[in-house]
């Protein structure tokens, strides 16, 4: 079995966990989410210990054993603490500003870019040049950051675009004559 699937997750207290067949419902502080097990692996929950196990001896099942753990300890994370991800615009006249459910950005282009933001996700522009995408769904907040930093992903030679805030990226020198 895998490694991964045989740690249990300790359910923190606030957060309710229910299992009906293959579908796992998780309620907690910042929200509810849902996700479906795989049809090889089954959960169990006892005393506040959330457990994966494969119904078969399959190395696909074993290895989706892993998989749906780590998705499961997401959700459980995701309603007690959430996720966030923080972006930085790096560049002469790079604005970013939250309005509702759209962060309308200005990047150098000859037009602004309005990014509408999927059901679930909240986006707080502590600065015009900070942005901070925050929600309980791991996956949608990577992916949003992810559409975010693309409309003008970081350039190796000064520096600007929108990059993570902890994001390396290797600076290239001019071209010599």
């Amino acid at each position: 079995m895998s490694r991964v699937a045989k740690n249990p997750i300790e359910v923190p207290k606030g957060v309710d966990i229910t299992i009906n067949g293959q579908s796992v419902n998780a309620k907690g502080p910042k929200g509810n989410e849902a996700m479906e097990l795989h049809a090889d692996v089954a959960a169990t929950l006892e005393d506040g210990i959330l457990g994966v196990k494969p119904l078969n001896d399959t190395k696909a099942a074993m290895a989706m054993a892993g998989t749906m753990r780590a998705l499961l300890n997401n959700l459980v994370i995701g309603v007690n603490t959430g996720f966030e991800k923080k972006l930085e615009l790096r560049g002469v006249g790079y604005r970013a500003q939250a309005q509702g459910n759209v962060i309308n950005l200005t990047l150098g282009f000859s037009h602004p870019v309005a990014h509408k933001l999927p059901e679930g996700i909240k986006i707080d522009t502590p600065s015009n040049t900070e942005i901070t995408v925050s929600g309980t769904n791991k996956q949608i907040v990577g992916q949003v950051a992810a559409d975010i930093r693309s409309y003008r992903p970081p350039e190796p030679y000064k520096g600007k675009g929108v990059r993570y805030v902890d994001e390396y990226v290797a600076m290239k020198e001019a071209k010599k004559k």
